[in-house]
């Protein structure tokens, strides 16, 4: 069943965060994963987004998203992320 990965990432530190796009993309799609939207400026419908990148990811299932979240390469990378953003990231299933 397709997986979402959404997050909501307040970049402080573009130089750094940079750092962390430069390797994103080879690694997401190494374990099967897509982007379907990034967006700077989300336009809430409702409540508060916060000052943060909307991102979402798909993945063919749970178990692919875990993968490519938990692997070395991509950890490796994340550091960056860490270093240069405030996230917060949700994973959620498909519908059908």
């Amino acid at each position: 069943m397709t997986c979402f990965i959404v997050g909501n990432v307040a970049i402080h530190d573009r130089e750094r965060y940079r750092l962390y796009e430069a390797d994103f993309m080879p690694i997401l799609q190494r374990f099967g994963g897509r982007v379907v939207a990034v967006s700077d400026a989300p336009e809430p419908l409702e409540g508060d987004w916060g000052p943060g990148r909307l991102v979402i990811l798909s993945f063919d299932s749970q178990d692919a998203a875990r993968a490519w979240m938990t692997s070395p390469e991509y950890q490796a990378i994340a550091q960056h992320r860490f270093a240069a953003a405030d996230a917060t990231i949700v994973m959620a299933d498909g519908l059908g």
